[in-house]
């Protein structure tokens, strides 16, 4: 039977439908993004991650968001823009989506379903992280202020 995580799809910043079954075999990093908040700057560390277990399996996927403090506030051009130049993101970006409420993407629907954290189902903020194993199984959910720094950690012990 496919996990439910396979059976999502979102489009990219290209305005591409890519469905979560590419990702078969891969442990996945799940994070809602922002280009204007105080936490950007883990995309960088998110970047390293992707860089140093990419090879091992490991595929980081951003959905920018703007339902926090309108830090989110471009289109996707703008977006990719900024990841690329500012960053060097090269891990996929997805095109801007709700993360809470009635128009929540689906998938974000579905890993606060099934790691619904400290504030029973909600996301707080911007970078809350979903980490997925091989499978497709939901396997940890990371707070916003959870460095990559501190989940590199996590992903040595799971890809040693």
């Amino acid at each position: 039977m496919i996990a439910p995580f396979y059976r999502c799809s979102a489009k990219n910043l290209q305005g591409e439908t890519v469905p979560m079954n590419t990702y078969i075999g891969k442990t996945v990093l799940v994070v809602n993004t922002a280009s204007k908040c105080g936490l950007t700057p883990q995309y960088e560390g998110l970047e390293a991650l992707y860089e140093k277990y990419k090879d091992q399996g490991l595929v980081i996927l951003g959905f920018p968001c703007n339902q926090f403090g309108n830090q989110e506030p471009g289109d996707e051009a703008s977006i990719a823009a900024s990841c690329l130049v500012n960053y060097g993101v090269t891990f996929p970006m997805f095109s801007k989506i709700d993360v809470n409420g009635e128009h929540a993407h689906p998938l974000f629907k579905f890993l606060k379903k099934q790691l619904p954290g400290i504030f029973g189902g909600r996301i707080m903020w911007n970078f809350t992280k979903f980490l997925l194993d091989s499978n497709g199984s939901p396997i940890k959910r990371f707070s916003p202020i959870t460095t990559p720094a501190k989940i590199d950690r996590y992903l040595s012990k799971l890809f040693s």
